[in-house]
């Protein structure tokens, strides 16, 4: 079977971001055969304004990340959850990609994760990102669901590892869930 190529999107920009962590961590525990690379970063992007599109087009930052989208096969965002919501960072590069022609999510396979320092692991971050992912039209693994609630204690902040067992077995069950669904739903 040949390689399954996923994204992965971290929603978070801060250095030593927890959900950089388990982002970092999917490569790892990726099924055989699926090759999980990171997006080009999001916090390049401008703030989406649409006299910029009108004027200039859209930025080549913008461009890049909406063709590793579409090059990819799957993508996975792994993001916190900010004031019961998704990060503003993430949602300026849903806003500029969901306006590129050929729109990069329709009919993309998309598995959503989150980690946050509260006990509900970021479920308002993913709630939201399934509302933004509707409108995308992309088609949203439903389960396993990833949330890792409590990630201070789940990770070694000194190394960046993801060191928490249970957790990395969830995220290894999504991972498999994820490259039969792309299997069973594929894209074009």
């Amino acid at each position: 079977m040949p390689d399954l190529n996923v994204l992965a999107i971290c929603g978070s920009l801060r250095r030593g971001s927890y959900n950089r962590i388990v982002m970092d961590a999917l490569p790892e525990l990726a099924p055989a055969g699926m090759v999980i690379a990171a997006s080009p970063s999001i916090g390049a992007l401008p703030l989406y304004n649409a006299d910029i599109q009108n004027e200039h087009g859209f930025p080549a930052e913008v461009t890049a990340l909406a063709e590793a989208v579409r090059a990819a096969q799957g993508v996975v965002i792994v993001t916190p959850e900010y004031n019961y919501s998704v990060p503003g960072v993430l949602k300026n590069a849903l806003d500029w990609v969901s306006r590129v022609p050929n729109q990069p999510f329709a009919g993309k396979p998309v598995a959503l994760q989150s980690a946050s320092g509260g006990i509900l692991g970021g479920a308002r971050a993913q709630y939201h990102m399934r509302q933004i992912m509707v409108f995308l039209d992309a088609l949203v693994l439903n389960r396993p669901e990833v949330f890792v609630a409590a990630v201070r204690s789940k990770v070694d902040e000194a190394s960046g590892k993801l060191t928490d067992e249970p957790t990395r077995d969830i995220i290894r069950q999504q991972l498999a869930g994820f490259a039969t669904f792309i299997g069973r739903v594929g894209t074009a």
